[in-house]
């Protein structure tokens, strides 16, 4: 029976060539089929990378009690103070504490492809930025000098929308900002955004507080003296986390709305892609109506052929995945996108086609092909052999 199987599948792979047409039917549906769900659920995995996959272990952000994002929260700089004398800080060379305290405010920038305003965000940094904040690299240009109207704007802002090159004038808040350097932060969250000193921010939005403090400790496992300290102060109502879990909080509804898109619309083509391979595996079946009865007449049974019909859907189906999966991988693996996050400001990021997407839109095709050369290979299993015979 192997030996028969064997012999039954080459022939019928041999045979594809002649068959072109029905056989590309099944490769170009499975393969659309990988390219949109690997593209789609590239977009979760790089919003996760830029967003979940942020931040240190042994850095923590301070927001008001209650307050679920930067936006929504706000610290007095009395607030500022009592956290900077918090237990488990880290401090520089001088003792002072390593810690930014931040007002975060979002400003109009026109997109480069629309030329439509977007919400960006504007991120007041304390003097201590770069220390709490190492992985922040100038790219080009210079950093903003404090109690001057300049930002620095992130790499991807500025892949994103106009006006962010050094030298750029920009009109925010009623006042003009010039534009003096770009940064990367490793592509997190951050390089979406646009930073300049704290005061000058609180001046120019009218605003006397703050809305986080981050501060880097001395260890990752200095974490919970330091957040206990703070909670227990009866002077405070703050809430203190890690900053990986903080921004992982920010990302999970979104990364999860966008793979229930991903899989929904792939469901669906997945539902035609497969009608569509047994109409053509019924074809096929049907064109060698003769040859397989003659098979069956000189003495292969029933399940070689069967396989064989499984073996020829699979391996089109399997070419249809891997053409789908380069082809998302050649076009979306690093393109840079823009989506509304959650504090209602523009998250840029890039799409990322890694290994286990590529697997997945495998194994999608794969099962795709299985199921649409089921029934054709059970028919041509069953093809009873006179009648075939006598019909040719």
């Amino acid at each position: 029976m192997f030996k028969q199987w064997i012999a039954l599948s080459a022939m019928s792979l041999s045979t594809l060539p002649q068959r072109i047409g029905a056989s590309s039917v099944i490769v170009i549906g499975i393969a659309g089929v990988v390219a949109v769900l690997v593209s789609v659920l590239a977009m979760g995995v790089g919003l996760r990378h830029t967003l979940a996959d942020g931040g240190r272990a042994d850095r923590a952000i301070v927001l008001r009690g209650g307050s679920d994002v930067e936006l929504n929260s706000n610290l007095t700089r009395e607030d500022i103070a009592v956290i900077g004398n918090a237990p488990g800080l880290a401090v520089d060379g001088s003792g002072k504490p390593l810690l930014s305290a931040e007002l975060v405010t979002v400003v109009n920038v026109p997109k480069k492809d629309t030329g439509t305003d977007a919400n960006v965000t504007l991120r007041g940094v304390g003097a201590k930025l770069t220390e709490v904040r190492p992985e922040i690299v100038m790219q080009s240009g210079r950093m903003f000098r404090p109690a001057v109207r300049e930002l620095i704007a992130g790499a991807g802002a500025v892949r994103q929308f106009r006006g962010l090159e050094p030298g750029s004038v920009l009109h925010l808040r009623n006042a003009e900002w010039t534009v003096t350097g770009v940064f990367t932060s490793n592509g997190d969250v951050h390089e979406s955004e646009l930073l300049a000193d704290a005061d000058t921010v609180a001046s120019a939005t009218e605003r006397t507080g703050f809305s986080s403090a981050l501060v880097l400790l001395s260890s990752a496992g200095a974490f919970d003296r330091f957040k206990d300290s703070l909670t227990t102060d009866p002077q405070l109502r703050v809430d203190v986390q890690r900053e990986p879990e903080y921004y992982a909080a920010q990302s999970k509804a979104l990364s999860q709305a966008i793979n229930v898109v991903g899989n929904s619309v792939a469901v669906i083509m997945a539902i035609g892609a497969m009608f569509g391979a047994l109409n053509s595996m019924y074809s096929a079946v049907a064109a060698r109506g003769l040859e397989i009865a003659t098979l069956r007449a000189i003495g292969f049974s029933a399940m070689p052929v069967m396989l064989s019909v499984m073996v020829e859907a699979l391996a089109l189906a399997l070419l249809g995945g891997v053409i789908g999966a380069a082809l998302a991988w050649i076009v979306f693996n690093g393109h840079s996108v823009s989506t509304l996050g959650s504090a209602f400001s523009q998250v840029v990021f890039q799409l990322a086609v890694t290994p286990t997407l590529v697997v997945t839109g495998i194994v999608w095709a794969c099962v795709i092909g299985l199921l649409g050369g089921l029934f054709p290979a059970l028919r041509a299993a069953r093809l009873p052999v006179a009648e075939a015979l006598r019909a040719t």
